[in-house]
């Protein structure tokens, strides 16, 4: 869309939607980002600094060929968690269905860059990459909503990141149900990730030492035998409290024996020999 002064020429407008966007407190309402605007263009003054009229007639012209007046122009800012970016000469057109936000302005006006995704666009810093603003879009087109002094602070902090991973190390290494609930009061959704691997929560539920890596090498069944000792906290209904776990090198077969007492566990492992002897 762009602005049309006699005898400019033409521009295009979004002009799609069927119901108005509410207004909010400041007379934003939603905005969305257009690639193709020239110009800012909103529907209500009331997000102006400074509104003047403009010193000649000028139109909108929208994608079905009419043109729509233009009222009033000025200066707005939009707030983000670490400063305002400037949304210079917006173009006010009160039967404008969409709020719209001219790329190009917006990425000359601040040093800034957009960074569109499917899952929504982040303003980023031209020169350090600092993400400033981030927004989820879930429709066909990029909303920006407009933020305002009464939301809570801590929701716009954390547009830092969406990382779930980073937010797992930063609050502690909670559980994934704990991360999500946290997050949740905040009104913040964190990026889907894989499996949960943390390292350290791994180490953290250690209770010794891992095992040292095996450089031995079994060429057929039997050569070496791999074997553990497991007592329960719970003793079963049976009576067994222990249990013997030999595990074959070479074939990686396992026999478990459930143990009534430690003791049993030398007279076990002299009669799986035995066993192995005379079936293998």
């Amino acid at each position: 869309m762009q602005q049309q002064q006699p005898p400019h020429g033409l521009l295009s407008a979004l002009h799609g939607a069927s119901t108005h966007a509410p207004l909010g407190g400041h007379g934003g309402g939603d905005w969305f980002l257009d690639t193709g605007a020239t110009s800012h263009m909103a529907s209500n003054s009331g997000i102006l600094s400074s509104p003047s009229s403009l010193p000649s007639p000028s139109h909108i012209i929208v994608g079905n060929g009419a043109p729509l007046s233009v009222q009033s122009h000025g200066h707005a800012l939009l707030p983000t968690p670490s400063s305002s970016l400037k949304l210079n000469n917006v173009l006010i057109s009160p039967h404008l269905i969409k709020n719209l936000i001219s790329v190009r302005s917006l990425t000359r006006d601040n040093s800034v860059s957009v960074e569109f995704d499917p899952c929504g666009f982040s303003i980023k810093d031209l020169r350090s990459k600092t993400v400033l603003l981030r927004c989820d879009s879930s429709g066909d087109l990029y909303p920006l909503r407009w933020p305002t002094s009464s939301g809570p602070a801590q929701a716009q902090a954390l547009l830092a990141s969406q990382d779930s991973k980073l937010w797992h190390a930063r609050l502690g290494h909670p559980g994934e149900d704990s991360l999500r609930r946290v997050l949740h009061s905040f009104g913040f959704s964190c990026s889907k990730s894989g499996k949960h691997t943390c390292h350290a929560c791994r180490l953290g539920k250690h209770v010794r030492l891992p095992f040292t890596t095996s450089n031995n090498v079994s060429s057929s069944p039997f050569d070496l035998l791999h074997c553990d000792v497991w007592t329960s906290p719970i003793t079963s209904n049976s009576g067994f409290q222990f249990y013997l776990v030999v595990l074959d090198d070479y074939s990686h077969y396992v026999w478990t024996f459930p143990l009534r007492h430690k003791s049993d566990v030398l007279p076990t492992l002299i009669s799986f020999h035995a066993f192995v002897r005379t079936q293998f």
